[in-house]
């Protein structure tokens, strides 16, 4: 369950990474391999690496972001994402990007995100 400050937090509703990266993890990470990520909505690229459905495409959008980029996105399958994604949201908490977040919101004509954005 989210918490208010969660629901607030321009990062974690915006979806513009998204909707902009590539998103490869290891295998290991699949439901099917004791991970966490439905195997639906990979696939498979090597032996070991997974990509997320949708990323990949001209225009890459992941197959789990339900909602319109920076205005109400959100992960579908948040507390069962992959390792990069996590990663990528280390930021999250404090409200504010970094340069690749910046990139990925200009690709959807949006503003930098600064600390303590609403």
């Amino acid at each position: 369950m989210s918490t208010a400050s969660e629901n607030d937090n321009p990062c974690i509703r915006c979806g513009a990474c998204c909707a902009s990266f590539r998103v490869d993890f290891s295998r290991d990470e699949l439901a099917s391999e004791l991970g966490q990520v439905p195997d639906g909505l990979a696939v498979k690229i090597t032996s070991s690496l997974c990509r997320m459905r949708g990323t990949d495409h001209a225009q890459p959008r992941c197959v789990a972001l339900m909602g319109t980029v920076g205005q109400k996105a959100q992960c579908g399958i948040y507390e069962w994402r992959p390792s990069p994604c996590r990663e990528f949201g280390q930021l999250a908490p404090l409200g504010w990007g970094d340069d690749a977040c910046a990139r990925a919101r200009r690709r959807h004509g949006l503003p930098p995100l600064s600390q303590g954005a609403a």
